[in-house]
């Protein structure tokens, strides 16, 4: 039989021991001077502010000087779709469209990195982000419109698999720098004149970028002393950024979670307000050039699988969008009530009669110019009404067009350029000659000084086309 546990004297002197302990321990703490505390500043626990500067890569890429040198020369098209990112030439040299040999004089051309990139042209010089597969890196370069020589290149490695080629986006130039995004979504700024490196952000890293499918395709836009770029990360859908240091001046919050399409910014003005226009995966935004705010969205516009055009600014708050994927294209109306802006889709038009499946349309004169679904040039009113297409016997596949001297411009993706007039009358083909032997010509065109760049998937070429 188990036998009680005896509570003696010795057992109730423990908890008194305890307790004079803690009563001397208290009175000595009593009697030390009183602690400090250190006030815990944003930015002290290592976590990056937003508006605490750029947001550098830990590494560097590579400069190498070339022999090339600038052209003396001064006509500008100075990134994506030109001087008013609009595709329209405000260049005053004339043009022609007979050539008297039959072929534009080839000034010179060059072997490219397979991709789609189109160039920029500023001071006599033409900017290109390239691809060098050997050293698996991308290339920014800087060549003579002259010659085609190298003047610099600026290389930083990004491990790339194939897709349909590498490169896709053009730089855009202004001032003294020259501003690029990769296709895997490293944005960097470089001194336009020597290649130097300013500073340079990995999208992904920082906001939490989900590049789409076939590589980033959006072209940064500077605006002033400001580069844009929608980055529709985890918390941030556009932001603006000082294009001398990278430090941010807004970013905008991204409520819906929209992805980066391949799509760029249009920057438009509706009832007198400066605007950033996006369409983004999962709808269209517009965002206050002030300041960043988000002044409206809409769901009622989105493709399925890739968003790739730009929209384009119509008038009294008109936007043109269109896709292809049998997105077709539509009209969105920007109104303001108050302080509340309101989109509406007004009209949609079906792929068959309009929808673009890669390049961006032109408006000019009160016309839409764009190659549909199937690669028909086509000449929309206004209201969404065929004028004119090109007809089966002249298609263009997936090419770029530009407009010059009252004249469209469009290189088909097999090489051929043809010159058409541009009439809401009818189609009337002026002039057409094969200028690339490659595949894939999708690259923007670029004009400045009287000479076109075109590229196809491998080559870059420079054409004479002033009288």
């Amino acid at each position: 039989m188990r036998q009680p546990i005896s509570k003696g004297p010795v057992v109730w002197l423990i908890p008194l021991g305890v307790m004079i302990a803690l009563v001397w321990a208290f009175q000595a703490w009593l009697t030390l001077p009183p602690p400090s505390f250190e006030l815990r500043l944003p930015g002290n626990d290592g976590r990056p502010s937003v508006t605490a500067g750029p947001r550098i890569s830990p590494w560097k890429g590579t400069l190498t000087p070339g022999p090339g040198k600038p052209a003396p020369l001064s006509g500008s098209w100075p990134g994506f779709r030109g001087l008013l990112r609009d595709g329209i030439s405000s260049d005053p040299v004339a043009l022609t469209e007979h050539p008297a040999t039959g072929a534009y004089p080839v000034v010179w051309s060059r072997e490219v990195g397979e991709g789609h990139a189109g160039v920029a042209i500023s001071q006599g010089a033409v900017y290109l982000l390239d691809y060098d597969r050997a050293a698996q890196a991308d290339v920014v370069r800087c060549l003579s419109l002259a010659d085609g020589q190298e003047i610099w290149s600026y290389a930083y490695p990004v491990p790339i698999k194939r897709n349909h080629g590498m490169s896709r986006t053009v730089p855009a130039v202004a001032g003294k720098y020259v501003v690029t995004l990769g296709p895997k979504g490293h944005l960097v700024c470089l001194d336009r004149e020597t290649g130097a490196l300013q500073w340079m952000r990995d999208l992904p890293a920082v906001y939490g970028t989900t590049i789409p499918p076939w590589y980033a395709g959006q072209c940064p836009r500077i605006d002033g002393n400001r580069v844009i770029v929608a980055p529709a990360g985890t918390n941030c859908l556009m932001t603006a950024l000082e294009v001398a240091t990278g430090a941010t001046i807004w970013e905008t919050p991204n409520p819906a979670q929209w992805a980066m399409s391949h799509a760029s910014i249009l920057l438009a003005e509706v009832d007198g307000v400066r605007q950033y226009i996006y369409t983004g995966v999962g709808g269209v935004a517009g965002v206050s050039a002030n300041d960043g705010a988000l002044m409206w969205r809409t769901a009622d516009w989105k493709i399925s699988i890739a968003t790739i055009p730009t929209p384009i600014q119509l008038a009294d708050g008109r936007i043109f969008l269109s896709g292809g994927y049998n997105a077709g294209s539509a009209f969105l109306r920007v109104t303001r009530e108050g302080e509340v802006w309101i989109p509406r889709l007004e009209k949609r038009l079906a792929p068959l009669l309009f929808g673009t499946d890669q390049q961006t349309p032109l408006t000019w004169q009160g016309q839409i110019y764009g190659v549909r679904p199937g690669g028909e040039l086509v000449c929309l009113d206004l209201d969404g009404t065929v004028r004119w297409t090109s007809g089966p016997s002249n298609r263009f596949g997936l090419g770029p067009y530009i407009l010059a001297d009252r004249r469209i411009w469009v290189l088909s993706d097999t090489g051929i350029l043809r010159v058409i007039r541009a009439t809401p009358d009818r189609f009337e083909l002026l002039f057409e000659t094969r200028i690339l032997d490659g595949s894939d010509a999708w690259g923007p065109l670029a004009l400045a000084d009287g000479f076109l760049i075109a590229r196809d998937l491998t080559r870059l070429v420079c054409l004479q086309v002033r009288k």
